[in-house]
């Protein structure tokens, strides 16, 4: 029970995976050279200690249609979403924009505003392209269909730059637009450890958000990823990450097999394909 004793510490008492979920504490392990024990034991554990329940008070709700988008590669489709975050007082709000690459889930650009503006939102989406070397015809852009979105400032950018455009056909329950992946980063940001009800400022919003989003870039596992943070995933290293996990999986086995009563463990792989279906500014890039 040596494995229980160690997971019982690693899920109660660590500071480093005190808000993890079992699944990236396993992949954050296996990073390490660590093998504890398999994901289906740790549940297991976890159940036997009543540590294995959903924390967050969420609401449930109707599953939503298949996306019609579809990406193989980082850079062949980002969705673009606007989020409000809550200023000092009722009425008061800053907006947070965001490009997210689709198939890495990587934030390619983002922007943070007090007001809507079609000049902000054309910089925005200029500068991640140019970072990112977009050719003519390689990217399109998916969003709701907002004022911003659809403005023409923006649409003779994405004229401009060979980009094409898709605008959601229809909401899904309780949803203001058809960008999931988008709307899912923004409710891990929400529910991230301290993130406040109000912020004072834009000021003080962007010192919140700058080193969260780089979080979620670089030190977030995702479950749709086979455990691989955004950046591993959109900058190509996918591949000798998951191999080196299963190294050490390799190796546990070899000196605990006795544990592994299903034989060796294969670790997940990455999926072939991913489907979608006053005027200051602070802007940032990752």
């Amino acid at each position: 029970m040596h494995h229980a004793r160690s997971l019982r510490y690693v899920a109660r008492t660590s500071a480093a995976f005190v808000d993890k979920a079992p699944a990236s504490i396993v992949a954050a392990l296996l990073d390490q050279g660590r093998y504890v024990c398999s994901l289906r034991t740790f549940y297991c554990i976890l159940a036997s200690m009543a540590m294995a329940k959903e924390r967050r008070h969420l609401k449930r709700t109707t599953p939503y249609s298949k996306p019609e988008l579809m990406s193989t590669s980082p850079c062949e489709v980002w969705t673009w979403e606007i989020t409000k975050l809550k200023g000092p007082r009722k009425g008061v709000v800053n907006n947070l924009n965001v490009v997210l690459d689709m198939f890495s889930r990587f934030v390619v650009g983002w922007l943070l505003a007090e007001r809507e503006q079609d000049d902000y939102a054309r910089d925005l989406i200029d500068t991640a392209c140019e970072r990112k070397s977009i050719h003519r015809e390689q990217l399109t852009i998916h969003a709701d269909n907002g004022s911003v979105m659809r403005s023409k400032t923006v649409s003779e950018l994405f004229d401009k730059l060979g980009v094409t455009r898709r605008h959601r056909r229809r909401a899904r329950p309780y949803c203001s637009n058809d960008n999931p992946h988008s709307e899912s980063q923004f409710k891990t940001l929400k529910y991230s450890a301290g993130y406040p009800d109000r912020f004072e400022s834009t000021e003080t919003a962007h010192a919140f958000m700058a080193p969260l989003l780089e979080d979620y870039n670089y030190r977030m596992y995702h479950s749709g990823l086979a455990m691989l943070t955004p950046a591993m995933v959109h900058y190509g290293k996918a591949t000798l990450v998951i191999e080196q996990r299963q190294h050490v999986l390799n190796t546990a086995f070899e000196q605990y097999s006795d544990r592994f009563v299903k034989g060796l463990s294969k670790h997940q792989q990455l999926p072939d394909t991913i489907g979608s279906t006053n005027l200051r500014k602070i802007q940032t890039w990752s």
